[in-house]
């Protein structure tokens, strides 16, 4: 954490006396860094009778994620590492603190511990933030991983592959989230060549990486499982198969999620992995957002979140599963005794099919204007629930290279495939009419993958 100046520090003193004010005397709970799909929270839990107060882990917001929303809160504070912060909040005497998004696990466990609510507590929090320590906890447990290395030296991660015959092998850094940074490399020179992409770059949480993970490539499908879980019985309300793609450079981007059937049997396997995997790591309370790789030997952990998807979108996926985890995580806290009677240790029924198309794009410019016709017109389709404009007039748009730049995600779900499918063909075949974009030189060249 940074400094603050002495203005600053009587400033957010004043903060915390005001958030304790206005919270007196009502049900409240803490969320830490609610950004991006943490906005789906608050609501959650005021259907459920409780106010929230937010807690902003770092002095500046987190510019490359969705902000959270302050109109949500009963107040709002900036996390000081003097001590301050946990004294307000032990006067509010919240029902519980947890992290909207990625860059508050770590907070979120320190808080929820120092105060005594429901927590996973601080011994394994950083191995559910550094990638590395997260892959090596899971591998002591005895679960399949990939081999990896930690280095910030192109040519010992070059040897470590060559030695062991780890072509293809992954890139990426230690924190991060989206694809953000990710190479698969598929020999020395490209291995080389993903170094000085990563080293001094900045993550998606405004973190600068150090260091690169080198990883053995996993060969086989990829998938996400999503839980919530109360004192370590958690309930899957959620598999899905990622469907990616590879650019020129080896850098895998996202297309779509598809809803896979739990009595499938792949979705079998995963969720048995998952609930050893969330014991290893100690996730025993709260949301999880898992991804794995099943391999010709059985699924491996690639990563895991303590936190909702970043695809969580409540009303799609109540049509689709018939229950969402927001509302999930909300009960899981609020009325832990409810959650274990109707979801403990249990798994989500299917009701229809379900995609997440995160739209790619070549283009790259300024955007003019969004073809509000055009957009109202996939909107009407029949298995469209909802689509995500991430670009507005006077944004710059580049060529998608990670989840981060695709500049449009739509929800469907329709009760039969077909429908699913036409209007996926359809949003696919018409994506590059949504924006309007000028060509504007060099200023976007940085962003060409």
């Amino acid at each position: 954490m940074s400094e603050l100046s002495g203005d600053t520090r009587i400033e957010q003193g004043n903060r915390s006396e005001e958030a304790v004010r206005k919270a007196m005397g009502r049900a409240v709970g803490v969320l830490v860094d609610a950004y991006g799909t943490g906005n789906y929270l608050p609501a959650a839990f005021h259907r459920l009778g409780i106010g929230v107060v937010h807690v902003q882990s770092s002095p500046e917001p987190i510019s490359r994620m969705q902000p959270w929303d302050r109109s949500r809160y009963l107040d709002g504070l900036v996390y000081r590492p003097d001590g301050s912060t946990e004294r307000a909040l032990k006067e509010l005497g919240p029902r519980f603190v947890l992290p909207g998004q990625e860059p508050g696990v770590r907070l979120a466990d320190r808080l929820s511990e120092a105060l005594g609510v429901r927590t996973n507590g601080t011994q394994f929090s950083e191995a559910r933030r550094n990638k590395f320590k997260m892959i090596d906890a899971v591998a002591a447990a005895g679960l399949r991983t990939a081999a990896q290395l930690l280095t910030d030296d192109a040519e010992k991660a070059v040897a470590w592959a060559e030695d062991n015959g780890h072509w293809p092998c992954v890139a990426k850094p230690l924190s991060s989230a989206s694809t953000d940074g990710v190479f698969i490399c598929r020999d020395a020179d490209a291995l080389r060549a993903a170094f000085p992409s990563i080293l001094g770059s900045t993550t998606v949480f405004n973190g600068t990486n150090t260091q690169v993970l080198v990883q053995s490539f996993l060969e086989g499908t990829e998938y996400i499982v999503d839980t919530v879980s109360v004192d370590g019985h958690a309930y899957v309300c959620g598999v899905w198969q990622y469907e990616k793609r590879l650019l020129r450079n080896g850098k895998p981007i996202y297309n779509r999620d598809l809803l896979v059937s739990p009595t499938d049997p792949a979705a079998a396997a995963l969720i048995d992995y998952t609930r050893a995997m969330l014991d290893a790591l100690r996730i025993h309370n709260g949301p999880a957002h898992t991804e794995l790789i099943i391999t010709q030997d059985g699924p491996a952990l690639v990563e895991v979140g303590a936190r909702v998807n970043g695809h969580l979108h409540p009303a799609f996926h109540d049509a689709c599963i018939g229950t969402n985890s927001a509302d999930l995580t909300a009960l899981a806290y609020i009325r832990p005794e409810q959650f274990l009677a109707e979801y403990g240790d249990r798994v989500y029924r299917r009701r229809q099919p379900a995609v997440v198309y995160n739209a790619p794009t070549v283009r790259a410019g300024e955007v003019v204007a969004v073809n509000e016709a055009l957009v109202e017109e996939i909107r009407s389709r029949p298995s469209v629930v909802d689509l995500t404009l991430k670009r507005r007039p006077g944004d710059l748009m580049v060529p998608t290279h990670d989840l981060l730049t695709s500049p449009l995600r739509v929800f469907l779900t329709a009760p039969d495939q077909s429908t699913v499918d036409d209007d996926y063909r359809f949003i696919e075949s018409v994506r590059e009419s949504v924006y309007e974009v000028r060509p504007v030189g060099s200023r976007v060249a940085c962003g060409v993958a």
